[in-house]
């Protein structure tokens, strides 16, 4: 079981490697990196280019670990038990399996995406050590042990909002997906935009990675990001003689696929202003 990319996604050739040790290892996967760089979507390639099923496991801020296991619905059986409903002889009834618990009783071997971990309390990813690790869990419920029949390989993302405990590292391999160069950039856009014009797409991604080189801006735009930029561009039908900067503006055409706070417009405003002022 090998992972060498797909047509669909850009996998560079650390990545590669990264997906592959985790897998040789029977650790989790945890993906670093900006939002929009790919991190959901990679375990979604993963899954498609090894052929196996993926359960997608998205985490907020709400989410709590137990829910990954099974949730039981005490309030349900008490309400069945007033209306004298038979099925509150068997508490097996009332509970709910989780995305592990999915992913544990699987005929074959699948794909587990465990999204945005850090998104939830400082003290989920330690409440799932054990279970992460030892492929097991107990139902209290019911007093049996829920154990993996083929170990998932696991993939979680992190957009790197907050620290994970050191615990939860060490049962992990990890890899951070740096932001692409311009030329990976380029294989990226020729994925989504085939056939796009070179003197277009250098001239726009030109735009783009000194739009987010500038220093004081609050967000930065991603990969996604710069893809429906182009694709206004595409659809405006516009060329690189269009893309030239106004002299009266520091903002690229269409910045609002681009700039999403007022911040950031805001500060190129006040570049061209200063431009203008010969400051």
């Amino acid at each position: 079981m090998h992972f060498t990319g797909t047509d669909d996604y850009v996998a560079t050739e650390d990545l590669k490697v990264a997906v592959n040790a985790a897998v040789t290892l029977e650790r989790p996967l945890l993906v670093k990196g900006e939002p929009g760089t790919g991190k959901t979507e990679l375990a979604r390639q993963v899954a498609g280019a090894l052929g196996l099923p993926i359960i997608e496991w998205h985490i907020k801020s709400t989410t709590r670990a137990q829910q990954g296991l099974y949730e039981y619905d005490a309030v349900s059986r008490l309400r069945d038990s007033q209306l004298g409903d038979a099925r509150v002889n068997d508490v097996r009834n009332y509970i709910r399996k989780g995305k592990l618990w999915q992913a544990f009783e699987a005929e074959g071997k699948t794909v587990l995406l465990i999204d945005e971990i850090d998104k939830a309390d400082i003290e989920f990813p330690n409440d799932l050590l054990q279970e992460l690790d030892r492929m097991e869990f107990h139902v209290y419920e019911t007093g049996e042990t829920v154990a993996a029949l083929t170990r998932p390989i696991v993939i979680i993302t992190s957009n790197n909002e907050k620290e994970l405990p050191d615990a939860f590292l060490r049962r992990c391999f990890f890899h951070y997906i740096r932001f692409p160069d311009i030329e990976t950039m380029k294989r990226i856009v020729e994925v989504h935009h085939p056939g796009i014009k070179d003197a277009l797409l250098t001239t726009a991604l030109t735009q783009f990675y000194e739009l987010r080189d500038q220093q004081g801006l609050k967000k930065k735009p991603s990969t996604s990001e710069v893809l429906d930029w182009l694709k206004l561009l595409l659809a405006e039908d516009l060329s690189p003689e269009d893309l030239k900067k106004d002299p009266g503006s520091a903002l690229p055409r269409l910045h609002g696929a681009l700039l999403k706070n007022e911040q950031d417009v805001h500060l190129f405003e006040r570049l061209a202003f200063m431009a203008r002022s010969g400051r």
